[in-house]
Parts: structure tokens; C-alpha cells; sequence
């Protein structure tokens, strides 16, 4: 491993499709606040009212108010075509504008107003106008291209299940790019801050303009505390949170500190800035939720700003492991809860079957020798054991089982049959579908 790695960038990608909208702004052939509906007529949402007044602006800030849909993408048996097609199905949990509701679906709509508008696809604008004019040669937008390029410098992703390594295979954000399929390496990273910190500028060439540029960094949206990504808040003091157009933000020792994550099976990427202070950080990492990251970001900051020395990795450590205990204390009142000496209504058998969502597709629940088996589309991250836990109420570990436990409970139709299956949260409701009637001998 060396400093030419090829790495994930995840959902630092988010400033790169914002950034290239910017740079349609400058064209005239976008602008910020152009109703999405003006580039992609055929594009629907879960009402007329958001189909015609969501605006790039908010796609690209998380103000559309729909409800997070990464199970869309996470299935791996839909293309994009097939995922956006589904965004009329999505709930809304907030108004339009009203409330910061987090959302990679929509960045790829982003992403698809980007295509629209340049007449080329999001990864190919994004490896012609950012990474080629940056230099940045060994970069790539999405894994696909890593793949087809067979360079062997590139990371293996790891998980951490019950304390021993495992290299995984890739979990592709491909589906839905512009939210977070980019690759990169440290130093490839590196002309990519030097950019942001030079306002947009690379060997004197002015990719984007001033008043784009700033756009970018603006903040668009307070991001309450409570739905503030990361945990470290409380320890970089800040008083307020927002977001920009791809950008998290906060303050920092007096100064504006713009950053944001990125996260995927195996694998952590994080980037930080301080623009006044011409301060930039790109982490990369090839271990799942290794937040670690954290530590080093703001190590680095201080560092950058002469701060005074603080042991960042003791904080963060004893910040996450709390996080942890708490977590496991949880989960301790949760297995309190378990009712014993119950039984399931029905046998076994009576479970299995098919289980539709009009958004989430089919949950199909098969018996195998005395035990049955959960899956939500062809990935083996979503298929798990089912083991009951008390009445009709199963638990679950899927995949790898790195993800802990989850619940799945069963619910009888007025005939006393087994009627529907939810999955943890009351929203993901898959109802049984009859099975056919057997042919008469």
C-alpha cells in the first residue's frame, strides 16, 4: 500500500456532482433553483406537489423531505433506471424544505440532471471536467471502471466480526453514482483539496466561478444536532451545524470547518476543510466503520491551526466505546424484553412464502429442514437464519452478521393465516401473497 492505493471515496463523491452542477450553473444550462421536473420531465415523486417544486437546490442540500430509500440500491437486482422509477413509491417524512432528511436516491436524480444537461453521463462529465483537468490520473468515478482498468494497487475492503479481520468482497455504489462511487488515492486526494482550498482553481485555470464555487460552501440548511452525523460534535464544541450543497458544517475553534464522511461495507473515507485557514484533510480507510478517522481529522485541523495538543485518539475512543456499551446495554434490555416459554402461532412451514413492498420489492421466506431462511433481493448481505424470539416474532442476523440483530415480525390476516412480515421498522410492511391454487390431480 502506498500512497498511489487506489481507495473508496464513498460519499465524499457528494462534492464532486455538486460541484459539477456548479459548473452547468456557469453554463446557463442549469441553475440551482430550476425545478428538477425541467430536466427530467418523466422523473415522478410521491406527489405532483413534490414532482413539480423540488429543486436541484434540494437534492443536492437533502430538503426534498422523502424518506431515506439506500434498501433500493442495497438490493443489488435493481439498475438506477429501475430505482428512480420507484421514487414515486417512496414515503415523505417531512415537508418539502421543512427538515433535513439525508439522501443518496437523490443524489443520483443530481447526478441525472447533470447527464441531462451536459449531454453526457455523470461519470464520464465527472472524469473529463474535474479529475482529468485536476490531474488526477489514477482517480476514477465509478468501481466499475476500477474493475475494467485491472490495476493491482488497489485496497481490499475488511470487516470486523467478533474481533477478527476479514477481507470482503465490494458492496458497488454504482447503481447510484453521484452519491458516492467514486475511487481515489492520497495523492490523487491531495490535487483535489488543493483545489477546494484554492477556491476552484487549478495551475491558474478557473474550472468554476467565484459565485458558484461559494455557493457550494454556503450553508443551505440547519442540520438539527439530533440528526447530526457524527458523535464528535459534542467534543469539537460547536455551536451551530448545517449543511451546504454536499458539505457538512460546523465551527470549529472559531473557524468554519466543512467535511463529510464516507461509508461502506469495509470500508471509511473522510475529508475536512478550514478554508480561511487554508486547511484540508482526506482520510482513506479500508476497514468497516473504523472511525478512527475522526481522531485523525481533527488531530490534523489542530495541527494546521497551531491549536493546543489534545490526545484525539483517547477521545474518540472512549466517545465511541461508550457508544458501544451503550449499544450493548440496549440490546441486554431488548433480550429482557424476550418473552419466554412462548410458541409461534402456526408451524413453520405456514411462514414461508412471498412477502411484497410496492417500494421495497419482494421478501421471500423459504423453509430449509427445520429452519427458515429471510432474503430481500439476490445479495447475501440481506439474507439471514430466521430464529424465533417469542410468539410470531422472529429474529435475524443478516449476512455476515456483522450488523447485529434485527427483528422480523409476522402478522395474521382475518382468517388466522400468516398475513404480512415487518421488518424492525412499522414502514417496512411486506404483505404475503396468496399462492396459486394447486393443479387437481
Amino acid at each position: 500500500m502506498d500512497a498511489d492505493t487506489l481507495f473508496g471515496m464513498m460519499s465524499t463523491t457528494k462534492a464532486m456532482t455538486a460541484l459539477a452542477v456548479g459548473m452547468l450553473v456557469d453554463e446557463n444550462k442549469v441553475a440551482w433553483d430550476d425545478p428538477v421536473s425541467k430536466h427530467l420531465p418523466r422523473l415522478r415523486l410521491p406527489n405532483a406537489y413534490l414532482t413539480e417544486h423540488v429543486t436541484i437546490r434540494d437534492l443536492l442540500r437533502h430538503t426534498a423531505g422523502l424518506q431515506n430509500a439506500d434498501l433500493l440500491w442495497d438490493r443489488e437486482d435493481l439498475d438506477t433506471q429501475a430505482i428512480l422509477a420507484r421514487l414515486d413509491r417512496i414515503p415523505t417524512t417531512a415537508g418539502l424544505r421543512s427538515d433535513f432528511v439525508y439522501h443518496n436516491v437523490l443524489y443520483q436524480v443530481a447526478g441525472e440532471v447533470v447527464a441531462a444537461a451536459s449531454g453526457m453521463s455523470w461519470d464520464r462529465f465527472i472524469t473529463i471536467r474535474i479529475l482529468k483537468p485536476l490531474g488526477m490520473t489514477r482517480s476514477h468515478a465509478t468501481l466499475q471502471e476500477v474493475l475494467d482498468r485491472k490495476d493491482g494497487n488497489v485496497s481490499v475492503a475488511h470487516v470486523d466480526v467478533d474481533r477478527q479481520l476479514w477481507a470482503i468482497a465490494e458492496n458497488p455504489v454504482d447503481r447510484v453514482p453521484a452519491a458516492g462511487a467514486a475511487w481515489s488515492t492520497a495523492h490523487d486526494a491531495g490535487k483535489w483539496l488543493a483545489f477546494l482550498l484554492a477556491g476552484g482553481v487549478v495551475d491558474g485555470r478557473r474550472l468554476i466561478s467565484e459565485q458558484s464555487f461559494r455557493e457550494l460552501f454556503l450553508p443551505q440548511v440547519t442540520v438539527p444536532r439530533s440528526q447530526w452525523a457524527y458523535p464528535t460534535l459534542g467534543l469539537t464544541g460547536a455551536h451551530w451545524t448545517t449543511y451546504g450543497l454536499g458539505w457538512f458544517q460546523q465551527d470549529y475553534r472559531g473557524q468554519f470547518v466543512a467535511m463529510h464522511t464516507g461509508s461502506m461495507d469495509g470500508r471509511t473515507a473522510m475529508v475536512g476543510l478550514i478554508p480561511d485557514a487554508k486547511a484540508g484533510v482526506f482520510i482513506f480507510g479500508n476497514l468497516d466503520h473504523a472511525e478512527f478517522r475522526h481522531a485523525l481529522l481533527w488531530k490534523a485541523l489542530d495541527l494546521c491551526m497551531g491549536a493546543p495538543d489534545r490526545d484525539w485518539n483517547r477521545a474518540c475512543l472512549e466517545l465511541y466505546g461508550g457508544l458501544k456499551a451503550k449499544a450493548a446495554l440496549a440490546q441486554q434490555e431488548a433480550d429482557q424484553a424476550r418473552v419466554p416459554g412462548t410458541r409461534s402461532s402456526h408451524p413453520l412451514a405456514a411462514y414461508a412464502g412471498t412477502y411484497v413492498h410496492a417500494t421495497w420489492g419482494d421478501l421471500i421466506v423459504s423453509l430449509e429442514g427445520d429452519r427458515l431462511l429471510l432474503r430481500l433481493g439476490p445479495s447475501q448481505r440481506n439474507r439471514g437464519i430466521l430464529e424465533h424470539w417469542h410468539f410470531d416474532t422472529f429474529r435475524t442476523r443478516f449476512g455476515d452478521g456483522r450488523g447485529g440483530w434485527s427483528k422480523v415480525g409476522f402478522t395474521l390476516a382475518l382468517d388466522g393465516s400468516v398475513g404480512a412480515a415487518v421488518l424492525d421498522d412499522p414502514t417496512l410492511t411486506f404483505t404475503r401473497v396468496a399462492e396459486p391454487p394447486k393443479p387437481k390431480p
